[in-house]
């Protein structure tokens, strides 16, 4: 294939990695806009929705479809309710204090990555994608289940949209981002709006996990490089802006597929990296952030 054909297939593949760091990192942006809570142990309710996937899936018989249907339902509900079930016992105790939040998240880390050694094991397992049918182009054939998560995520993406904007719980939500104590004189029960802003988050990123399983694999350390990915795309984009992590998303997906296929993986992070430095050196509220 000559350089046209490889940019196009290292564009597709950006778009994936893109849809899928919007999901998780909206999540990490939702609970810090409405919060104000650093929630370290991101990436392990994204490893735990890939775990309770592959469980969900291997349980189920017949057609694959089944068990990863069944799957995209059950692994965001038992990650939400492990989520809310740690705010509840964990963070709502400490107040919601900055500081101790960012060490209970660390400790809350290890233990769902130490739970999941010890239920799930040390291998990594696959999930069977639901369909494996491929779009054939002129000069490779690329996966549809792919395209199908892009478009997956789109919805999803929307449907969080519309929730904030257009219903009652989305304005009660971003009523508590802008004053705390207002809203509780208002008589709007802060404590249940974080529990329920905690397990949207950790729920969002169960489903892209989910989501994202079938290309990769479950494995109990896999929540490093999407909570790494989250917090770069969260900085750039601006603590608790939901345009600015898409929009960053986007442009690390992206230039994450493209420099991996021409360069190399870890050349795409240190670049990344560096874009994070240099946003909080020039610009420290973010892209799209606003200022305190």
């Amino acid at each position: 294939m000559g350089f046209g054909p490889f940019l196009l297939l290292a564009l597709l593949e950006g778009t994936v990695a893109a849809a899928v760091l919007a999901l998780t990192a909206v999540g990490l942006s939702l609970v810090f806009g409405v919060m104000r809570v650093v929630n370290v142990a991101h990436g392990e309710f994204f490893m735990l929705g890939a775990v309770v996937a592959w469980f969900v899936a291997a349980a189920v018989p017949g057609h694959a479809a089944m068990g990863f249907m069944l799957a995209l339902v059950v692994a965001p509900l038992v990650v939400a309710g492990v989520a809310a079930l740690a705010d509840w016992l964990v963070l709502k105790r400490l107040n919601y204090d900055p500081e101790a939040t960012i060490v209970a998240t660390i400790g809350l880390l290890y233990i769902l990555q130490q739970s999941a050694l010890t239920f799930f094991g040390p291998t990594p397992r696959p999930v069977e994608a639901p369909f494996t049918w491929r779009i054939q182009t002129p000069w490779f054939g690329y996966s549809g289940y792919k395209l199908f998560v892009v478009l997956a995520a789109i919805a999803i993406l929307l449907a969080v949209w519309a929730f904030m904007t257009r219903t009652r719980a989305g304005l009660v939500m971003r009523a508590t981002q802008v004053d705390r104590q207002t809203a509780r004189a208002f008589g709007i029960n802060v404590d249940r709006v974080y529990a329920g802003t905690f397990a949207l988050g950790a729920g969002l990123a169960a489903v892209a996990a989910v989501l994202v399983v079938p290309v990769s694999q479950a494995h109990y350390l896999m929540g490093g490089d999407p909570l790494l990915l989250s917090f770069i795309v969260v900085i750039i984009g601006g603590l608790g802006s939901l345009r600015g992590t898409l929009v960053a998303a986007l442009v690390i997906g992206l230039g994450d597929g493209v420099i991996s296929m021409f360069f190399s993986p870890t050349l795409a992070k240190i670049i990344a990296t560096l874009l994070v430095a240099l946003v909080l050196v020039f610009r420290p509220q973010g892209l799209f952030g606003a200022k305190a």
